[in-house]
């Protein structure tokens, strides 16, 4: 099987192509053939994920697709050529030449892209979360688990040398048994992007998404899909339940989502997830601390701290401090590198091999070219949404929510 039989798209209707796609087996992909991808929706988000893969030997993108066209000129300096670029995804799935296609499109469209990229029998790098609902997210994953396609996650703190760092750490039981991990994402800001035309109701709604609900999850999935990710892998499990609180309390400026949150998530064993997020004061911006019986590591968007309890791994010694053990972090990271905004470009620094992006993106083709299942794969992604997507509902309404039959993967 050669490399375009791999990659290649079905033909004819889509139960024809389903049928197809049930039936692809991946194989490793030579370092020496090019992978070409195609990207629906090169926003600002977007054209930071394309700066990452360009930055992997052996990638180019080979189409673009978004519905708001001054998106083209701004992507296509990105690849430094003239890509050619569509209004509608099925035009760009249609074409021969992409082999993978990455989703950067609103939340709300993650469902309809996926779909239909599996359903053209390709791999798909999408952003997160998996879709926007529980029953988006259960049908993507059974799309994912039919097609036998990779897909990866998009969540790239999963690969920051520092949080690897930590799980080690944790798993070799420096800490002791992990109890509760209490963290948060604070900003100071409206969260809103320039609108090149403010009175444009339509293009306000496509270009300042993450306000509105038909396509976003708001500060809990932008801010706590990446704290979310964490504790399931460190307490290996979803969680059981989850209470919520939040609100529309200082940005009222006819956004539909909370402009802070703040969730409780309960695990099978007795461990907790503490979350909140703000956009009234970035003190500490993004911080996790993990919380053992022997020790605390605390994590940030630049590196880790280990602090031990006094007194012994199990130690709960009243009023002792924890002391200071060790620091370990991405030597040439820098947190917060700016999103770009209409007419400007997402620059990442040449050299600069911690930026999780392309550490990320490193990983997914590494998986392609080498038959390896992707690190954050559909389990991950699953877990994550379905765990977003009620921790939602908990702050709507208000009240307690619990897992039930979602606390585990589906069949």
């Amino acid at each position: 099987m050669n490399r375009r039989e791999f990659f290649g798209r079905a033909a004819g209707n889509l139960a024809a192509v389903s049928a197809m796609a049930s039936a692809v087996k991946a194989r490793p992909v030579a370092p020496s053939d090019t992978i070409n991808i195609g990207i629906i929706g090169p926003g600002a988000r977007g054209q930071a994920v394309m700066q990452n893969f360009l930055r992997v030997p052996g990638v180019r993108f080979s189409a673009l697709c978004d519905v708001y066209e001054p998106r083209f000129a701004e992507a296509r300096k990105v690849t430094g050529e003239e890509t050619p670029a569509v209004r509608d995804y099925r035009a760009l799935l249609d074409r021969k030449d992409v082999d993978v296609v990455v989703v950067a499109t609103p939340l709300g469209l993650h469902e309809e892209h996926v779909l239909a990229v599996l359903e053209s029998a390709r791999p798909v790098y999408s952003e997160k979360d998996m879709a926007l609902t529980l029953e988006g997210c259960d049908r993507v994953y059974a799309a994912v688990k039919r097609s036998k396609q990779p897909y990866q996650f998009g969540t790239q703190y999963h690969f920051a040398p520092w949080f690897q760092e930590a799980v080690a750490r944790i798993k070799a039981g420096k800490i002791g048994q992990v109890t509760q991990i209490y963290s948060f994402w604070h900003r100071n800001s409206d969260w809103r992007r320039p609108v090149p035309d403010p009175t444009d109701a339509k293009l306000e709604h496509l270009i300042n998404w993450r306000m509105y609900r038909d396509m976003s999850g708001g500060i809990l999935a932008e801010f706590g899909t990446h704290h979310i990710q964490w504790a399931n892998e460190i307490f290996a499990a979803m969680p059981v339940s989850v209470a919520g609180s939040g609100g529309i309390d200082y940005w009222k400026d006819g956004r539909e989502l909370p402009d802070n949150v703040h969730v409780a998530y309960r695990y099978p064993g007795g461990q907790t997830l503490s979350f909140s997020a703000i956009l009234t004061n970035a003190y500490e911006g993004m911080h996790a601390a993990i919380c053992g019986t022997g020790g605390t590591i605390v994590l940030t968007q630049i590196g880790g701290t280990e602090y031990s309890e006094p007194g012994g791994p199990n130690s709960a010694a009243p009023g002792a401090r924890a002391i200071k053990q060790g620091v370990f972090s991405a030597a040439n990271y820098v947190p917060e590198i700016p999103q770009a905004g209409p007419g400007d470009i997402f620059t990442v620094p040449e050299g600069l091999e911690a930026n999780l992006d392309f550490l990320a993106a490193r990983s997914f083709i590494d998986c392609l070219r080498n038959n390896k299942r992707p690190e954050v794969d559909e389990d991950v992604a699953w877990m994550a949404g379905v765990t977003v997507a009620l921790g939602n509902q908990a702050i709507d309404k208000k009240m307690f929510v619990e897992f039930g039959e979602r606390a585990h993967l589906p069949a």
